[in-house]
Order: C-alpha cells, then sequence, then structure tokens
C-alpha cells in the first residue's frame, strides 16, 4: 500500500518526487524544477463504494440500491431521468463471463435506477473490435436479459454524431463526436469490467468511454483515438462528457492479457461512485496496481478526480479485506512496474 512518504496525502509534491526529478535532470538553468502540473492542483476528494457479491445470482439490484444510497444517490436526484448504461462488449460468448460486463450486473442497475424513479434507464455500446455490435449484443446473452426485461439497446457504432469542444485537450483534436443519443439522455453510467490490459496496464469505468465513440467516425477498433494517442484520448473524452457514475464488474474479472486474450479472475466485488478515476484507482489497488503508475489515471489525479488513497472516503467493505493481486505480464510494456508495493 501506498505511504504518505511514497505518495503524498492528497497527491502533493513529496520529497521523493523532487529527488527523482533531479535525478533524472529536470533542473533548468534558473534553478526551478520542472514537475508535473497535477502536483499544483488543488485537492480533490471523492467517495466510492465497494460490495462482496460472491456470485451473479445474488440481489445485485439491493446491493447497487445501497451503494447508491451510500453515496447520496437518491429519488430525489434520479426521479424523472433518463439514463443510459454503457457496459463493456467485447467479442465473445456468454460463458466466458471475465470478458463483458454482465447482463445480470446491468439488469441490477436497470432494477436500482428505476426503484430511485427514472423515466426511462436504456443500455448502449460501440464495439471496438468488431463491426456487428448486435451478433456481440446476443453471443454475450445480454439481449435474452434485456429482451425479456423491454429495455432498448442502442448501437452507438452507426448513430449519427454531434461535435463538442474537446475540453482535455491532451491530443490534438480540437473537437470530439459523441452519438446524438446522447443529448436525449440525463445520466450517462459507465459500467465497465475489472481487466488488465495490453496497452494501457489497466482498463476500468475511463477507459470503457472508448466504446461511446461512433465508429463511423473513429474506425474500427477506433483508430482515430489509437493514432492520436490512447491514454491522451481516454482523458479528453472523460474530460468532455463528463460522465455521471460508474458501475465495475469485479465478481469475475480478467487478469494478464487483457482486455480479450486473458484469463478469468474471481474477485467477488461491485465497486461504483460519481468520480470515475477515483472509481479505477480503487479498483487498481483491489487488483494490487498502483493508480499512480497507471498513465491516463496520474494525470487525472486532481483534475478529472482523485486517485490518492487519503482523497478517497472509502465506503461499504475496505480495499484490504477484498484485494488480490491480478497477474501481470513483464513482456508487456503498460504492465511493466505497475504493481502496487
Amino acid at each position: 500500500m501506498e505511504t504518505q512518504t511514497d505518495q503524498g496525502t492528497n497527491g502533493g509534491l513529496t520529497r521523493r518526487d523532487v529527488l527523482r526529478a533531479a535525478a533524472a535532470g529536470l533542473i533548468i538553468g534558473t534553478g526551478l524544477l520542472v514537475v508535473p502540473k497535477r502536483y499544483f492542483r488543488l485537492p480533490q476528494q471523492a467517495q466510492t463504494f465497494v460490495a462482496k457479491v460472491d456470485h451473479y445470482q445474488l440481489d445485485i439490484a439491493g446491493i447497487l440500491s445501497l451503494g447508491m444510497l451510500e453515496l447520496g444517490v437518491g429519488k430525489t436526484e434520479i426521479q424523472g431521468k433518463r439514463i443510459l448504461l454503457k457496459p463493456n462488449l467485447v467479442e465473445t460468448a456468454s460463458e466466458a463471463p471475465h470478458i463483458n460486463t454482465h447482463p445480470l450486473v446491468l439488469r441490477g442497475a436497470i432494477e436500482a435506477f428505476l426503484r430511485l424513479g427514472a423515466a426511462a434507464v436504456m443500455v448502449a455500446e460501440g464495439p471496438g473490435h468488431r463491426r456487428d455490435t448486435l451478433a456481440v449484443y446476443e453471443e454475450s446473452g445480454l439481449a435474452d436479459v434485456l429482451t425479456e426485461d423491454r429495455i432498448k439497446f442502442h448501437d452507438l457504432n452507426y448513430i449519427t454524431g454531434y461535435e463538442l469542444p474537446n475540453l482535455g485537450a491532451k491530443t490534438t483534436m480540437k473537437t470530439l463526436t459523441f452519438p446524438a443519443l446522447f443529448q436525449e439522455v440525463d445520466w450517462i453510467v459507465s459500467m465497465a469490467k475489472m481487466k488488465t490490459h495490453h496497452w494501457t496496464g489497466a482498463t476500468l469505468s475511463m477507459k470503457n468511454l472508448f466504446g461511446v465513440m461512433p465508429g463511423r467516425y473513429y474506425g474500427w477498433p477506433k483508430n482515430v483515438l489509437h493514432k492520436a494517442g490512447i491514454q491522451n484520448s481516454i482523458l479528453d473524452i472523460n474530460a468532455t462528457l463528463k460522465p455521471h457514475f460508474a458501475i465495475i464488474d469485479g465478481v469475475i474479472g480478467m487478469e494478464g492479457d487483457g482486455p480479450i486474450m486473458g484469463d478469468p479472475k474471481q474477485v467477488g466485488v461491485l465497486v461504483m461512485g460519481r468520480n470515475l478515476p477515483a472509481v479505477d484507482a480503487t479498483c487498481c489497488r483491489i487488483m494490487g496496481i498502483d493508480p499512480y503508475k497507471v498513465s491516463y489515471l496520474e494525470q487525472a489525479d486532481n483534475w478529472l478526480g482523485p486517485i490518492g488513497e487519503k482523497s478517497i472516503e472509502q465506503r461499504g467493505e475496505t480495499i484490504v479485506s477484498v484485494q488480490t493481486d491480478f497477474k501481470l505480464i513483464d513482456t508487456i510494456p503498460a504492465q511493466q512496474g505497475i504493481r502496487l508495493k
């Protein structure tokens, strides 16, 4: 676990950071020290909720409802709202529950939001690896659940888009194109899978939003974003879209060569919160990954949200009680040196 000496209480500049910067030759001619901008940002605070969930047949709607209550999400806020749930659908069948957000977690979220008086709940995704979204939708088992529950599914890859100025400005893209459907909803909820990743180290609620970018504009597998830089594109999308909530399916996650070729990892948790960087940082610690070593999270710290452990109020289970190290592969550069010490 990180200590105040290692990272600072709120991601602040520590003696170790200064020494590292000096050792790296970052002293400039004027005698000033060049340090990352995040060290000069005002500290932020957030809350996350972790629930133990041993298997998908439990009362997930009740568990999510309890978590939302703990995080201050109630009827006053949700009544009459149109909620869009964005799962992680890749390219698999229902017998591989470690690849996609599980359909029963989505069902639980649908029920939880409807109990709070949501006017409508819909599910939408734009997979990056296969052009036939409906095939992935059916193979994942999600089609059976949503058909039974009479919940609409939208293929984001082929929806006409609308442009917004790129508020993140981490890439050279001046604008970002989002599905026009987003102009008709009030809340966007990122419902990711807890996985390691061969390009980013970890993929959670922030990276999951790659799937909202329409393939008709960004290609497959979102080639425009890959060319612009995956880590910086994650930051631009989140800064511009400003999602409202995150729910991470960590009942069965994926370790190793994720997000597709990895192995199942039984963790037995659902993690949620209003602030996506804080949720993802909490998930990283559960996975035995240092969030400060995941580039997009380190850059997001105290900008899009806090990732320092002392800046995140933990509700529900403690991180220590559910922590389990995910397998990391030394030959994958993004997974090198990210183990939590």
